[in-house]
This record gives C-alpha cells, structure tokens and sequence, in this order.
C-alpha cells in the first residue's frame, strides 16, 4: 500500500496541469488579431453613396429640366410639330372613310404617338391636319424635288440595281398596307439610296393600284417600276436629306374600332330564303381558288370578274387565311 500511494501525484500539481491545457486551448481557438490596414476597404462607403445621391439628384434635376423645356434625349422637342398636309392615320391604304365606326376598343384620348408628343389631337382613328394647304402648292413642291424626268437609260440603271430579290433596300409591306411608320423608313432608305424596294404580300395586293397611290401621296415620291408585287419608289432628282420632311412615330400599334357587321343576315334586294337558298348554293360549289396566307392576290379580282359572267355565286377557298384576312379580302371584294 505503501509503494502505490507513492507513485500518485500531489493534488497541486494536478489542477496544474488542468489550467494549463486550457489555456492551451483558448490559444488555439483564439485567432490573433488582425493588423488594422486589411480591416480599412479602398474607399470609403459614406462617400460612395453621397457621389451616387449626388449623381440622382442631378439626373432629376436635369430630367425635371427636359420635361420643362419640351426637350428629349434623342435633341427633339416635344411636341413635334409635322408639316405632313394629310391626316395621320395607322394604315392610309387599308381605310376607308366613307364608313364610319360604331364605338371604339379603347378610348380615344390614348394617342398612339405618346401623351404630350404631337401637336395634333387623336380623334379615334386618325390626327386631323390643323391647317388646310392648297393642292397645287403641294404639287408644284413636289415637282420641284422630282427635278427633270428619268431618261430610260437612267430607269433601267436604277431598275437593274434594285429589282432584285438580295437588295438591301428593301420594305416588305404586309396586311396593314401602307402604314404611318412605313413613311419614316422610305426616308430612311432614301437617306444613302436613290430608290428603295417595296415587296407587296397580303391583302393589299388585291388592290395595288390603290397602294400605289398612297406610296406616291403620302411619301412625295414616284414609282418607276412596278411588277406584280414588286414596287421601285424614286425619291427624286433634288431630294435633300437634311430638308426631310418630320414624320412622327406611332409607339404602338391602336386597336381597331368597331365597324358595321360585312355579312348581313339578309342580302339587299333579297329575302331571306332566297339568300339561304343562295349561300347553300355557294358553300356547295366548288372553289374558283385557293389563298394561302400572305399571299400575292393580284389576278383575285380579275378572275372573280369574268367567273361572274357565268356563274352567279364564286367561291372562294380561304381555309389556309386568317379571319381578319378574310374580313379584308371580302371588304376588298365587296368594293
């Protein structure tokens, strides 16, 4: 017993040992502190943040000062202010004014070209010219930017270089015909080219003579070559770029309004059984054509003409044409 008690360590020595290895412990889990230039970022944060304060503030200001002066970013003053003697409409060739509408999809004092940003007011349908301008003023301007007729050695130049399917200066022209924005690209076109490419497709193509018209109206320049759906506008001899006329942008595309139904329950000058008598007699025919969806329509009308010399109803095969092209194609029709 004597000799076991003697190897046992005192108790002293023993709580010792004990605060030692915590101690130990503490150390290692104890990081030393960090020296104070890594805790220090490159720049300070307060003023980061009162510079991009600053910078708002002066956007603001600077914003707050544009809508004051009527300027915009792009140098343009608002509201524009167009020369244009004809009424601004969304397509000038797909309308027609001698049928008015019956209620509108939206109000009309939401104005496709953006609140405060023309100096006309939008009526629904179109933006009314302010001031009537006498039509042989308008010609003899527009005369004077034609300059001397083409020879045709000159038209075959310009035909040769721009009829082409791979030309660069070209507007396809769809189901909305001649549009408001279309007028801004022929300008744009005609900026760094003397003629520009328009490939008809759609429902405009049943009438290209009245597409024809509004291009020549509206743009102020004149067509010199026309096949098919092929159309070569010229911009003329004196035409002057920086003496553009301005051509306000539509923002977005306005809902069409509300027009009278095309199909009546009753034909004019028929009653009601002969008129269902001669829709069954119609739908059981069969079909003069067959349309494909933007298609090329120019021998349509020509063909319902000489079918009607011998047959009292045509039909006409639209299964592969939307339901607002065939609304189109019979108002197209119908006239």
């Amino acid at each position: 017993m004597l000799n076991l008690s003697s190897w046992r360590r005192p108790p002293h020595q023993t709580l010792i040992l004990t605060s030692s290895i915590v101690s130990f412990f503490r150390h290692l889990t104890q990081s030393p502190p960090l020296p104070d230039h890594i805790h220090d970022p490159p720049f300070s944060l307060t003023s980061k943040t009162s510079t991009t304060k600053d910078n708002s503030k002066k956007k603001t200001k600077k914003k707050k000062k544009q809508k004051e002066n009527g300027e915009s970013t792009k140098g343009r003053t608002f509201p524009l202010k167009s020369d244009l003697p004809f009424d601004f409409r969304y397509s000038y060739s797909e309308t027609n004014l001698s049928v008015q509408p019956i209620g509108f999809r939206e109000p009309p004092r939401f104005s496709p070209f953006g609140p405060g940003r023309l100096d006309r007011k939008w009526t629904g349908t179109s933006a009314p010219a302010e001031e009537v301008v006498d039509p042989a003023v308008l010609s003899e301007q527009r005369e004077a930017v034609l300059g001397e007729s083409l020879s045709d050695d000159e038209i075959a130049e310009l035909v040769e270089r721009y009829r082409h399917s791979d030309c660069s200066r070209q507007i396809n022209l769809g189901k909305g015909g001649v549009t408001h924005n279309m007028l801004d690209d022929i300008h744009n076109h005609w900026k760094r080219a003397e003629a520009v490419r328009i490939k008809c497709l759609g429902v405009p193509t049943l009438d290209m003579e009245n597409v024809c018209f509004h291009l020549e109206e509206k743009s102020g320049g004149k067509i010199i070559y026309r096949n098919l759906n092929s159309i070569l506008l010229y911009r003329g001899r004196n035409y002057d770029p920086e003496n553009r006329p301005v051509v306000p942008l539509m923002l977005w595309k306005p809902y069409a309004p509300i027009y009278p139904r095309l199909v009546k329950p009753v034909a004019d000058g028929l009653t009601f059984e002969e008129t269902k008598e001669m829709r069954n007699r119609g739908l059981n025919s069969p079909p003069l054509m067959k349309l494909t969806r933007n298609g090329v329509y120019v021998n349509v009308v020509e063909r319902v003409r000489e079918e009607f010399k011998s047959e009292e109803v045509v039909r006409l095969d639209c299964t592969h044409v939307g339901t607002s092209d065939c609304k189109r194609i019979g108002v197209k029709l119908k006239v």
